[in-house]
């Protein structure tokens, strides 16, 4: 079984301004027969009470049984599985993205940062291996050591997700102070899905620093259309309506802002 043909990735939820996340992929089981236009997800059946999964050889049971554990917070058992997964040919790159995750989740951020390079190594032509190294490069003091890794997601025309890797590059190289090349992505990420929130959030908050207030208001606006009650989105907001003179437009964004409440998301950022 080829693993890094045969597992889908996907964007992993959760971040918000607040906490500096990025969009991280990680790994989630498949049919193993899965083809490139038939990425199915499936919801896995497998007994992972720690007894018939830790004796299955099958990756796929183990890798599917692991992140059933990471999921309830098991860490110890889920690792023991990766260690069987990790002696599989062909299953290093998946065991290695899950073992990423269980490093960040035990607040090991370097650890993960082997792990997330290590994947790269066994899968250096898998995309979302690259974006993943790529975030946590960014996440760890080397925004622009990590372009060339978005680069070279974005350089394989099979990546299923481009739009995560544009959307991180843009924020990423916005904290290298490329703001230029910032731009280039978050548009291009924007050019394959208007509603990018990531992206939308990053142009209003650039076109606000270049006193581009017209721009920026453009941004904020659809920005807010898809998170009315964005903390950080009404506050821009209503910075941008008083650069622009428009007072009235400016303390209906900060009453909106006062009414929201604690804990609302916000969009997702490496900010």
């Amino acid at each position: 079984m080829r693993r890094e043909s045969s597992v889908f990735v996907l964007v992993l939820v959760g971040c918000t301004v607040l906490a500096g996340c990025s969009q991280l992929e990680r790994l989630s089981i498949v049919r193993p027969y899965a083809t490139i236009r038939d990425r199915t997800q499936i919801a896995p059946t497998y007994d992972v009470s720690g007894k018939r999964g830790q004796q299955s050889e099958d990756p796929y049971v183990l890798l599917s049984s692991a992140t059933d554990l990471y999921e309830r917070h098991e860490y110890d058992q889920a690792e023991r599985l990766l260690d069987k997964v990790l002696r599989i040919p062909g299953s290093a790159g998946d065991a290695n993205t899950l073992l990423g995750l269980i490093a960040e989740a035990r607040g090991k951020p370097a650890d993960a940062g082997k792990y997330y390079e290590a994947a790269t190594v066994a899968g250096p032509q898998n995309p979302s291996y690259a974006n993943n190294y790529g975030k946590w490069l960014c996440a760890n003091g080397r925004a622009a050591d990590s372009l060339a890794w978005f680069e070279r997601a974005l350089g394989n025309p099979a990546y299923a997700t481009p739009v995560v890797a544009l959307t991180n590059a843009g924020d990423c190289a916005q904290q290298a102070t490329q703001p230029d090349r910032a731009e280039t992505y978050w548009r291009a990420a924007l050019g394959m899905d208007p509603n990018q929130l990531q992206a939308l959030a990053g142009m209003a908050k650039l076109e606000f620093a270049r006193a581009h207030y017209m721009d920026a208001r453009a941004f904020a606006e659809r920005w807010l259309a898809l998170t009315p009650g964005d903390a950080v989105g009404l506050r821009l907001a209503a910075e941008i309506e008083q650069k622009l003179g428009d007072n009235a437009a400016a303390s209906r964004y900060l009453s909106r802002l006062q009414a929201t409440p604690p804990g609302t998301p916000t969009a997702p950022s490496t900010q």
